[in-house]
């Protein structure tokens, strides 16, 4: 099958830069999510590439990888104990309502056009007891809005995939129209300032949710 034109950007795009077998705050956010998903579950991880971070938490769990990076999902398919599934996040995930006991979406959301639709398939995906797991660099921080006054174009991390600029704020307005937010944690800009002035200081944020109940 002919591969689309999304397909081989992204394949190119994660080639560039050593994006493979590398993650960022790979040790912290392994650590971290390990942690949230537990022991056990089914795990749909959306955007997981070759495994690097799905390691952490593939052993004592059943995971699948969803991505459009088919290389890359070969790797991950090689190396770890997982399944893997190619997706374009933009359409409907090809999986029955309920599947899974945890989605875990890590430096993704910012990527997407219409992040709205993939959070609707997410939270359609979800059992009604599960967990939506993530992190994203956050935009209009402090350094961002010295950024704007110097008249410089935002650019996080210069990464040119990077469709969504979210302030702290937006983050949770935009997670918050489907799910409840049960905790954020802060995994870089500081995490004291950050907790008393998280839009100013906070600048890459995990968080962990559950489905709003009131909106199934």
């Amino acid at each position: 099958m002919k591969k689309s034109l999304i397909q081989s950007f992204y394949e190119k795009h994660h080639l560039t830069g050593n994006r493979l077998n590398q993650s960022f705050l790979e040790k912290e956010r392994g650590s971290l999510f390990s942690k949230w998903i537990g022991k056990n579950k089914t795990v749909l991880d959306l955007g997981g590439r070759d495994g690097t971070l799905s390691k952490y938490y593939c052993s004592n769990n059943k995971v699948t990888i969803g991505d459009i990076d088919e290389k890359a999902l070969s790797i991950a398919k090689d190396n770890f104990d997982l399944e893997t599934q190619i997706i374009n996040l933009n359409e409907k995930l090809p999986f029955p309502d309920n599947s899974f006991d945890c989605v875990v979406m890590a430096e993704v959301l910012e990527h997407l056009p219409y992040p709205l639709i993939t959070l609707g398939e997410i939270k359609r995906v979800l059992k009604n007891d599960g967990q939506f797991i993530g992190n994203l660099p956050l935009a209009y921080h402090l350094k961002d809005r010295i950024q704007i006054l110097r008249g410089r174009k935002l650019m996080i991390s210069g990464d040119p995939t990077h469709l969504q600029f979210l302030s702290y704020q937006d983050v949770i307005k935009l997670l918050s129209v489907f799910f409840e937010i049960k905790k954020i944690e802060v995994l870089k800009g500081g995490k004291k300032k950050s907790a008393i002035f998280p839009g100013l200081f906070a600048r890459n944020i995990a968080f962990i949710c559950s489905i709003n109940q009131l909106n199934i």
